[in-house]
């Protein structure tokens, strides 16, 4: 099945000024609507939307140590055994083109993750070798693990950087290659990160 990546509406911007709680009339601009699903862990407030009513859509999990405009943040983005059927050959994060942070690939692991909960929070337990390459427009980030990754256990991607400038939502979508003659990339989902107003 091919796949086209959901994109973020541009009305988006015009609504980053008024935070968080003007999201709701972002709906108007947009036929199919806004939906919301569930909170990530650690991100106190945050609402997850969909841009497209799609059947497609994979909600995946991710945490993020902060969620405010400009501020240093670890983002944990976290594929789970039931998010992949098969073994990873590749895998590439497409991020949309308004997510105006540098990512810098030297601050990029893929790694075996240790999934949080109430008493304990995200975090990387293990490296997985891999060379990471960011794309010239930035526009994704390519993953070639040394070896293939197994499908057992939940595994990640982990990236430090300052968040970008513009509040609102942003879509960023996992597609995984496996091992095969034919080297085509399947859609395995998608994590929406949400970048907050300053709390002051």
């Amino acid at each position: 099945m091919g796949f086209n990546p959901l994109r973020h509406p541009r009305a988006l911007a015009a609504a980053a000024g008024l935070g968080a709680a003007a999201l709701t009339g972002v709906g108007l601009l947009h036929p199919a609507g806004l939906q919301p699903a569930a909170q990530a862990q650690g991100t106190s407030g945050l609402v997850e939307f969909r841009w497209e009513n799609s059947r497609d859509y994979r909600k995946l999990y991710f945490f993020m140590t902060d969620t405010q405009r400009l501020k240093r943040s670890e983002y944990y983005l976290l594929l789970r055994p039931k998010d992949r059927k098969t073994a990873i050959l590749k895998l590439s994060i497409t991020i949309p083109k308004y997510f105006d942070a540098k990512i810098d690939p030297s601050r990029v692991q893929l790694c075996k993750m240790n999934e949080g909960g109430m008493l304990s929070r995200t975090r990387c337990v293990e490296k997985i070798p891999a060379t990471i390459e960011i794309a010239e427009n930035g526009g994704a980030i390519e993953i070639f693990p040394d070896t293939p990754v197994s499908d057992e256990g939940t595994i990640g991607v982990y990236i430090k950087l300052f968040n970008p400038f513009n509040v609102g939502m942003y879509q960023f979508n996992a597609l995984a290659q496996a091992p095969g003659e034919v080297p085509i990339s399947g859609y395995l989902g998608s994590w929406l990160i949400q970048i907050d107003p300053p709390s002051n």
